[in-house]
């Protein structure tokens, strides 16, 4: 996810760059407030760009209500149930998809991501260290504030 949002943020226009990015996820495994690495990844943005990232979460069995959940519908009705198991369709589908009257716009990710990837204890702690849970709710609201924006905040 912080790859393809690193990809996207030299395109955004500087006017509108926003303060703050929420980010809506459905805590599943490879995005949850405890994935070391996706942790990790999300303060690091964070602190490169200067901007808060604010990470909530939907409870389990509630991603109906996820707007993107909608948006991954359109290609799965798209292909009508062919598996989309090489580059070459997923292309072919794109080609021929269209949304809203637009054609989506689709880059190939060729970085190998590796799976069981896990911090140590001790370096999570560092990381956890520039984090704030909701108390109560620390599972499904984080905020990742970087130092110049913490003072600002007062």
């Amino acid at each position: 996810m912080f790859d393809a949002l690193e990809d996207l943020w030299p395109a955004t226009d500087r006017r509108f760059t926003p303060h703050t990015l929420v980010i809506n996820s459905d805590n599943g495994p490879d995005s949850n407030s405890h994935r070391t690495q996706f942790v990790k990844r999300a303060v690091e943005f964070a602190f490169e760009k200067g901007i808060t990232v604010r990470l909530a979460y939907y409870p389990p069995y509630h991603s109906k209500y996820n707007p993107i959940e909608r948006v991954w519908g359109v290609p799965e009705n798209h292909r009508n149930g062919e598996l989309s198991d090489s580059v070459e369709k997923v292309m072919g589908f794109a080609r021929t998809m269209k949304w809203n009257s637009k054609n989506p716009l689709v880059k190939i990710v060729k970085g190998i991501y590796e799976t069981g990837v896990k911090l140590t204890k001790k370096v999570m702690a560092g990381y956890e260290a520039l984090i704030s849970r909701l108390q109560g709710l620390e599972k499904w609201f984080v905020d990742i504030i970087p130092d110049n924006l913490k003072s600002e905040m007062g």
